[in-house]
């Protein structure tokens, strides 16, 4: 499968790593220099910012969606190519994975978790077979991965972790899955 647009969930807010904020750019270089269209929360402030001005910086097509109720709270970037204005989270959900042919999850807080977990459960009942993917800057993620594999080994998953979901340590690395 050809990835032309990939849904990318991150923090309205930087963290406190710079590695965090780097990466995002970083991946916006990426996708903007591999022609991928970029889905994702239409914010403009932390990393979801520091992504889109990078992919509007190498001219990357951007696509934001954003529901009414947090475009005060995340303020929606004015510069990407489309912004999708919907009524509620789980629209905004449902239309980042219809555009998307797959999905990475950046650092970020409960909103980016709840969109990686609600991804890998539509994954895991077969609503969609989109290709997950985790890029776990500085080592983000490690904690969750550990509580992942303790569910499968306590028997609460259906099929081993790996299989739905690939860890990256560095956006480069997305280029052999393109």
């Amino acid at each position: 499968m050809k990835i032309q647009s990939l849904a990318v969930f991150c923090g309205s807010k930087s963290g406190t790593d710079p590695l965090f904020a780097q990466h995002a750019t970083e991946l916006g270089e990426l996708l903007s220099a591999e022609n991928i269209t970029l889905i994702y929360g239409g914010g403009g402030n932390g990393i979801m910012g520091s992504l889109a001005d990078a992919m509007i910086q190498h001219k990357g097509n951007v696509i934001g969606v954003i529901p009414k109720i947090l475009l005060a709270w995340e303020q929606e970037h004015r510069e990407i190519t489309q912004l999708l204005i919907v009524d509620s989270m789980h629209v905004r959900k449902q239309k980042i994975y219809d555009l998307s042919d797959a999905a990475m999850v950046l650092p970020g807080g409960f909103g980016t978790l709840d969109e990686l977990f609600e991804m890998l459960t539509w994954n895991q009942l077969s609503i969609h077979n989109k290709p997950i993917f985790i890029l776990n800057s500085n080592g983000f993620y490690d904690h969750l991965l550990q509580h992942m594999h303790l569910l499968e080994k306590n028997g609460f998953l259906y099929e081993p972790v790996q299989k739905r979901i690939t860890i990256l340590n560095h956006p480069r690395e997305l280029l052999e899955f393109l």
